[in-house]
């Protein structure tokens, strides 16, 4: 271990939204940890975290050391500015991989102050004080709810007969009249959700304009999590509905509403596990309302604005990384697609990392000298000094997440 890259072991979570045994990428990268087994086809695999939060921690695989305490006691590996910040001798970041088959709860990760004010008045709930921006990249189809359509197109919308009645009684149309009926439908009875769904799915495809998918949507949602939720309203008509393909990726903010609905993703964020729900969840396990409301960015207004493209990274020697940079402190993630003989050398990143093999076997290279055998499945931590080169005789795909302060 005096390379500083060591093996982890992963724990995989089971949420009802998660796809079911040998469906799931999650729970196939997940069976190839120690004593996972075999999957069960009845039992959903939704999302295998990688790192140090507390909730779901990362062990060394040879030694069954908790990562977190390794790190406390060799701080070196995480560098003198990382241990100097409010992450303390930790890692930044969150990476975790994400396998759903249908729709993850409407949601909002709470900005800075806001996580600060949660934390401190009921901390069980909201377990730490960080914001919890982050990106998703794509991995297999990948279809989500992200951000508010652009103006315009809301304010055409509702101007439809079954929704004239929620017009808000704003001068003009704009982000404060948009919050007040994100929270108008946030809050309608259960059956007046019900009637809308059902009259907007009467109304004429060609009055939706450029919108005419929002019947189908609102279909689609209603038979996942019943036609009284409130969530089918806020996500089919006022959200963008986005679909990428694999590599492809999106950014959310802190305080941007989104909603995953179907894929396979690797998605990071800044460490943080707190969250706020208003939709597409059990009734009880909804937040509140106002609060949801008040906490809202209005940015990005368009699928375009949310997309997060990638770019060929410098930090691969032989042009065979790419890399996604979003408008985060945090964290980058770099992407390492190797065909047949390929191979990539990272350069020293002078700061901590955790990559994950999402396809095919290889070997990687430690600058020291070391060589480890990796495969579908493995998840490494690599300290800050580390370099390393991976090689393929057949493909390797694999991504890896670095802190970059």
């Amino acid at each position: 271990m005096t390379d500083g890259v060591l093996q982890l072991v992963c724990e995989c979570k089971h949420d009802p939204w998660g796809k079911q045994g040998q469906n799931s990428l999650a729970g196939r990268l997940w069976s190839h940890m120690p004593d996972a087994g075999e999957l069960d086809a009845s039992e959903t695999y939704s999302e295998m975290w990688m790192g140090t939060y507390p909730s779901v921690p990362s062990r060394i695989r040879s030694t069954g050391e908790l990562l977190s305490e390794h790190l406390k006691n060799n701080p070196d590996f995480i560098g003198q500015s990382l241990c100097e910040s409010r992450y303390g001798p930790d890692i930044p970041f969150l990476p975790k991989v994400l396998s759903f088959a249908k729709a993850l709860p409407l949601q909002i990760h709470p900005d800075k102050a806001l996580a600060e004010r949660l934390h401190a008045k009921d901390p069980e709930k909201f377990g730490d004080s960080n914001h919890k921006p982050e990106i998703a990249i794509a991995l297999s189809r990948f279809e989500s709810f992200v951000g508010f359509k652009p103006l315009h197109e809301i304010s055409e919308l509702i101007r439809l007969k079954p929704l004239e009645q929620f017009i808000p009684t704003h001068e003009k149309f704009d982000e404060e009249a948009l919050r007040q009926l994100c929270k108008t439908l946030l809050s309608l009875p259960p059956d007046t959700v019900s009637e809308t769904i059902k009259n907007l799915q009467d109304t004429p495809l060609s009055e939706f304009g450029n919108n005419e998918n929002v019947p189908s949507l609102l279909d689609r949602l209603s038979k996942q999590y019943s036609k009284f939720d409130n969530g089918n309203l806020v996500a089919a008509l006022l959200m963008n509905y986005m679909v990428l393909e694999p590599g492809e990726a999106i950014c959310v903010p802190a305080d941007g509403i989104h909603a995953y609905l179907s894929g396979d993703i690797i998605e990071c964020m800044a460490r943080s596990d707190n969250v706020l729900n208003t939709g597409f969840c059990p009734r009880a396990d909804r937040d509140d309302v106002e609060l949801f409301a008040e906490a809202l960015t209005f940015k990005p207004h368009s699928p375009q604005d949310s997309l997060l493209p990638s770019r060929k990274s410098s930090i691969g020697r032989k042009g065979r990384s790419v890399e996604y940079a979003p408008p985060i402190s945090e964290f980058n993630v770099l992407g390492v697609t190797l065909s047949s003989t390929q191979s990539e050398k990272h350069q020293v990143l002078g700061s901590p990392s955790i990559l994950v093999v999402i396809q095919g076997s290889g070997t990687m290279n430690v600058g020291d000298g070391t060589v480890h055998d990796i495969g579908e499945g493995d998840v490494y931590f690599a300290a800050k000094d580390a370099e390393l080169e991976f090689s393929t005789k057949t493909e390797l795909v694999l991504y890896r997440a670095y802190a970059t302060f």
